[in-house]
């Protein structure tokens, strides 16, 4: 070795000895998790990026609130994983989870919503996840149970401790936001809001118009002495069975973005029958968003509650592809949320997004994120109407044709 190369190298060495030296002499400053506060520990471990977490719709708390009655909460996401109640493509069964896993990127740190000037994840209301109804796929007499039964407990829910007493009325009873599921589970939820609202009015969104009266399926295999055959509850007849139990307000509810084809005008005429105003999807272009939903707010009224269902159908195919009966023709995703904004003044006391059906879905998960932000919006709705009864917080109210 050379006398240059050993020199370098003890140097290297003497300079190594002091830095190892003055590490021992370093104060360790970690304090032990014990006796750190929850704020500490929160600040640092309680939040989630979009791509971490358990799946949780917007990465939401999760309770089994079916389980735990106790747990109180203003407005709650459940999944109703149910679908052998389909005419045509099943797999919504699989929706509830996709459309949690479509959410991931809204997160309470950035939920903020720019039209509504809220974000709806850090106002008033206590919005959890109560998981989903564990609903079976064998027996369609004992699910249609099983989720009336569940809703109806839910419905009896208490709202946070901070809105027993609110001088707003909207915050003083919990909501549910359901995620199907095919269609059918409207009707186990509006018997539910029967207990507590009376009869409701729906403001419907889908290509069909799911008031068909069972027999326009084929059924000559139905018992005739049989009052109630379980064929009968299907998802284009919930809404025919709900006018016939009384569930919904007469004259008051409205159907929007209707393309389907029909089995005659008849069809039309038993749909006046009970009571609907329709709006077909080719109503956006010759109406516009702005008149389209302002004669939505003017019929049904701003004091009505109202169940709000959106079936993921009424998206064009070619925009949501991942649904059990896809019809060409619909509207875009952002036609369907500027209608949704420009009705936010509705008294929505509960809403679902059904007919996910991720099977049909590309990689690119379009329907479930469809649905996600359709999910978001129709919150943002509920949360700001119980900022201001009358759902004038922020800066609502002016609806811009921009079509």
């Amino acid at each position: 070795m050379r006398p240059s190369t050993a020199l370098v190298l003890c140097a290297a060495a003497v300079g190594l000895t002091h830095a190892h030296a003055g590490h021992d002499h370093v104060e360790d400053t970690t304090e032990p998790f014990i006796g750190w506060t929850k704020e500490d520990l929160d600040a640092k471990w309680g939040t989630d990026w979009g791509f971490s977490g358990i799946s949780t719709f917007a990465h939401l708390q999760h309770e089994r609130c079916l389980q735990h009655p106790e747990v109180e909460y203003d407005i709650a996401i459940l999944g109703v994983p149910f679908d052998t109640a389909v005419t045509y493509r099943p797999g919504a069964r699989f929706g509830p989870r996709a459309i949690r896993a479509a959410s991931a990127r809204q997160t309470s740190f950035r939920a903020y919503n720019p039209r509504a000037g809220v974000n709806p994840y850090l106002e008033w209301a206590k919005i959890i996840d109560c998981g989903d109804i564990p609903v079976t796929p064998f027996d369609n007499t004992l699910a249609l149970r099983q989720m009336t039964e569940a809703y109806t407990n839910l419905a009896h829910s208490s709202p946070s401790a901070a809105n027993k007493d609110s001088p707003v009325k909207y915050r003083r009873t919990p909501k549910l936001f359901t995620l199907g599921g095919d269609h059918s589970i409207a009707l186990p939820t509006l018997r539910a809001l029967n207990k507590i609202y009376g009869e409701v009015a729906v403001v419907h969104f889908d290509a069909h118009l799911d008031t068909w009266h069972p027999a326009k399926y084929p059924s000559a295999w139905v018992d005739k002495d049989d009052p109630f055959p379980v064929s009968f509850f299907t998802h284009g007849t919930m809404f025919w069975i709900a006018h016939n139990e009384s569930l919904i307000q007469k004259g008051k509810s409205v159907h929007g973005g209707l393309r389907t084809r029909l089995t005659g005008i008849e069809d039309n005429e038993d749909d006046d029958a009970q009571g609907w105003l329709r709006f077909t999807a080719d109503d956006i272009d010759d109406l516009g968003v702005a008149t389209m939903a302002r004669r939505i707010v003017e019929h049904v009224g701003t004091e009505t509650p109202v169940y709000l269902s959106i079936d993921i159908d009424v998206i064009d195919p070619g925009l949501a592809p991942g649904t059990g009966t896809p019809e060409p023709g619909g509207w875009t995703t952002r036609e369907l949320i500027r209608v949704l904004r420009g009705i936010e003044s509705l008294n929505v006391v509960g809403a679902d997004v059904v007919e996910v059906s991720p099977s049909y879905d590309g990689a690119g998960e379009v329907t479930a994120l469809a649905a996600a932000q359709v999910a978001f919006e129709v919150l943002t709705s509920m949360v700001k109407r119980g900022m201001d009864e009358g759902g004038k917080a922020g800066g609502a109210g002016v609806v811009r044709d921009e079509l």
